[in-house]
């Protein structure tokens, strides 16, 4: 009896075994498989098809558009012309003008802007008393649209009563014409661009200047370096990759300028002016596409600015790299 009701506690007191575990389905295993495979392409899907709709198929449409005569008002009709528009292009003087235009407008722009964006970020680097408000006041022109900064920098600019001309008068400097003459028109543009993104470009410097370690500034300045050889020899080499995005992003927007110049022109910002003294490539282009109806030579001078901007990238990338070697990265 005794041996009976110990062998019943025994059995009470043990633990039970689990059951095995029901095998899952082969169809809820398939699309687990599925779901965790599948799920990170659905995810980026939709940027993929918004690029491939209104990306990817324009600069295609626009290739394709660039080898034919199309007429603006009757796109759906199309005359085979091969590299014809190319060709002509090379042959047009006005084009060379529009080149020439970029380049100059895109160089007295980017490298002054550029570089004042590196010397404000450095000031502003600095523990200043209202550094919050200088950090958005130098934002302001970014935020300001294309049409109000032109217009306010066209009175400015006026040759009878602008502030600049009369400024110049004070120093012997009369009668400058910020309209017809080249080289004055395409400062003028110049400093509108400057004026626009001379501050965004700081707030980008000025970030990559936060995430440089501060251990480097203090060994530096123990061992007797003062503020200008921290900011050659430390602050630039620290943020260099930064400032090659800056560049390449300047540079491409210096080929693609467009607002700037025309709202400046007026009545002739298609044009360029009268001797399409600031004309560059997107208004040519536009006045190819638009005014004069050409789609296909429009698309050429299109596709003709893509292939100076990736060879631009190219040489930017190749000088990089180079650069990298050298330091040993």
């Amino acid at each position: 009896m005794a041996t009976t009701i110990r062998a019943a506690a025994k059995d009470e007191g043990t633990a039970p075994v689990p059951s095995a575990p029901r095998p899952r389905p082969a169809w809820r295993s398939r699309l687990y498989r599925l779901d965790l495979k599948g799920s990170p392409y659905a995810f980026i899907a939709p940027f993929f098809i918004c690029f491939a709709a209104f990306g990817l198929f324009p600069l295609l449409w626009t290739g394709w558009l660039s080898l034919h005569y199309v007429d603006l008002l009757k796109p759906d009709v199309m005359e085979w012309k091969g590299f014809d528009n190319y060709t002509r292009l090379w042959s047009n003087d006005q084009f060379w003008t529009a080149l020439r235009n970029t380049f100059t407008i895109g160089v007295i722009s980017t490298v002054p802007q550029l570089l004042m964006a590196l010397g404000l970020a450095h000031l502003l680097n600095y523990r200043l008393r209202g550094r919050s408000f200088f950090r958005v006041a130098v934002l302001a022109p970014y935020a300001t649209s294309i049409a109000a900064a032109t217009l306010v920098f066209v009175q400015l600019f006026n040759p009878d009563y602008g502030m600049i001309n009369w400024f110049l008068s004070m120093f012997g400097i009369h009668g400058t014409d910020w309209y017809a003459d080249t080289w004055p028109s395409q400062i003028a543009i110049s400093t509108i661009v400057t004026w626009r993104w001379t501050g965004y470009n700081a707030l980008i410097y000025l970030a990559a200047m936060q995430a440089v370690p501060k251990d480097l500034y203090e060994a530096a300045s123990l061992d007797g370096a003062n503020r200008w050889q921290q900011f050659t020899r430390i602050t630039i080499p620290s943020i260099r990759p930064t400032i090659l995005f800056t560049i390449i992003v300047s540079t491409i927007g210096a080929t693609q300028l467009f607002g700037e110049p025309m709202l400046f022109g007026g009545g002739v910002g298609v044009s360029g002016g009268s001797a399409h003294q600031f004309q560059t490539l997107s208004l040519y282009m536009y006045e190819l596409g638009w005014p004069s109806r050409q789609l296909g030579r429009a698309s050429a001078v299109a596709w003709t600015m893509l292939l100076i901007l990736l060879l631009i990238g190219l040489v930017q990338y190749l000088f990089a790299r180079r650069n990298r070697t050298k330091l040993g990265g």
